[in-house]
């Protein structure tokens, strides 16, 4: 299954009955896993998870923690980007030049690099 058909399986089964806003995502570590993830809301809307968090908590459960490739997809008109949160915490796994697919309900597409996403990220490179 490629990274975007497991992105599509995992937003399938997303949690959202308040927005009705469902996300999934797929990582791919340097080993060729893929872990997916959704988002999941709760009434009280900040307390909900992301789609890439709940695909990266997989990831390190699994023993990984080095992303080569991310995809996402949302359910609006629009490529669905990640969030600012979800931005550091894939920047935490991944180098600046990881491709990050980004893709509507429709099938449009945009590709860009985590560092394209987040540039100039603070990173634990700065903590060395």
């Amino acid at each position: 299954m490629s990274l975007i058909d497991s992105a599509k399986a995992a937003q399938d089964r997303a949690y959202a009955p308040y927005s009705n806003f469902k996300v999934g995502a797929a990582i791919k570590t340097s080993s060729g896993a893929v872990f997916a993830g959704v988002n999941v809301e709760n009434v009280a809307y900040p307390e909900g998870t992301c789609a890439e968090a709940g695909a990266i908590a997989a990831m390190v459960l699994g023993g990984e923690t080095h992303i080569v490739e991310v995809a996402v997809i949302g359910s609006g008109d629009a490529p669905t980007p990640p969030c600012g949160g979800c931005r550091q915490k894939l920047r935490e796994f991944a180098a600046p030049d990881v491709k990050v697919t980004m893709m509507s309900r429709t099938g449009e597409t945009l590709i860009m690099t985590v560092g394209e996403l987040l540039p100039g990220a603070f990173s634990h490179e700065h903590m060395d």
